[in-house]
């Protein structure tokens, strides 16, 4: 069985927080962002958070292990608001002197407290002057936003059939489970603090259907996913509501899923992870209170 190839720890990556008041940079280590998405309405959770929000040089990837974008509105978060990993994937709209902007949870800021944001650069000059370096905020929660895309998977460099890693992108809201189609039922799968939903002990060599539940309840099953590392892979989809039912009822809102069905049939509890995660552990994120839109 092959070793978990653990990513660049995020003390190797630097980064600094612009204080302008005192007029010095103050050196920081982290790996913690928020993809800001500036376009689409959605609604945000009832109560609104305040605080603070510094930025950097951030790209869009991070330890969310999403990929690097060109114009990355990012915010960073601290352990607490991080939840090992627990928050990637979602987003919060900010709102500063200047306006409001919409960031995507894409990595983790070990230094910042509980209510201090650290932006990526494009996001924080939507909201405040750079010169400023530090702003008031407040910010809340986005329920079930409109995605820039599919949904994608990404199987990890160093996957066999004797040991999975996958990551999920363009789910809206935060992920609170991935589960694995086998032997007619489902196997769950544990998640890291870099966001990537680990099976332990592989499951073969594919192809593989899987079935994500978003935070809000929302489940979606991908089929055909290939064994094919370091590749974002746009699957074959089959959604089924807002809630997660034992046997949900499958609407198909994509490419034809070929083992569709086989969601129907697949009633078995969800059985426990299969060992301990490859990496920090991940706290389950709260699901909103409903999905809107």
């Amino acid at each position: 069985m092959l070793d978990n190839p653990e990513p660049s720890p995020w003390w190797m990556r630097r980064r600094t927080w612009v204080v302008a008041a005192a007029g010095a940079v103050v050196a920081g280590t982290a790996t913690v962002a928020l993809v800001a998405q500036a376009s689409g309405a959605a609604c945000a959770a009832a109560a609104a958070s305040s605080g603070q929000a510094t930025y950097y040089a951030a790209d869009g990837g991070g330890n969310c292990s999403f990929d690097k974008v060109s114009n990355p509105l990012v915010v960073a978060l601290g352990n607490a608001e991080y939840a090992a990993g627990a928050a990637c994937g979602g987003y919060l709209d900010v709102k500063g002197p200047k306006g409001t902007v919409r960031v995507k949870v894409t990595d983790r800021c070990p230094e910042c407290a509980a209510g201090h944001l650290d932006l990526s650069r494009q996001a924080f000059a939507k909201i405040g002057d750079p010169v400023a370096g530090v702003i008031k905020v407040t910010y809340s929660k986005v329920t079930s936003p409109p995605s820039p895309g599919p949904m994608t998977v990404r199987v990890k460099e160093g996957s066999s059939r004797y040991w999975l890693a996958l990551r999920l992108d363009n789910t809206g809201n935060p992920l609170s489970g991935v589960e694995l189609q086998s032997g007619g039922g489902w196997k769950a799968l544990s998640h890291t603090d870099y966001n990537y939903w680990i099976a332990q002990n592989g499951a073969g060599t594919g192809p593989f259907t899987i079935r994500v539940t978003d935070t809000a309840g929302r489940r979606t099953t991908l089929s055909g996913v290939t064994l094919t590392v370091g590749t974002v892979q746009r699957p074959g989809a089959a959604a089924a509501g807002t809630t997660a039912p034992k046997t949900p009822a499958a609407s198909r809102s994509g490419p034809a899923a070929s083992t569709a069905a086989a969601e129907s049939a697949a009633a078995s509890p969800t059985p426990p992870t299969d060992g301990p995660t490859d990496g920090p552990t991940a706290p389950a994120v709260a699901a909103p209170p409903a999905r809107c839109g």
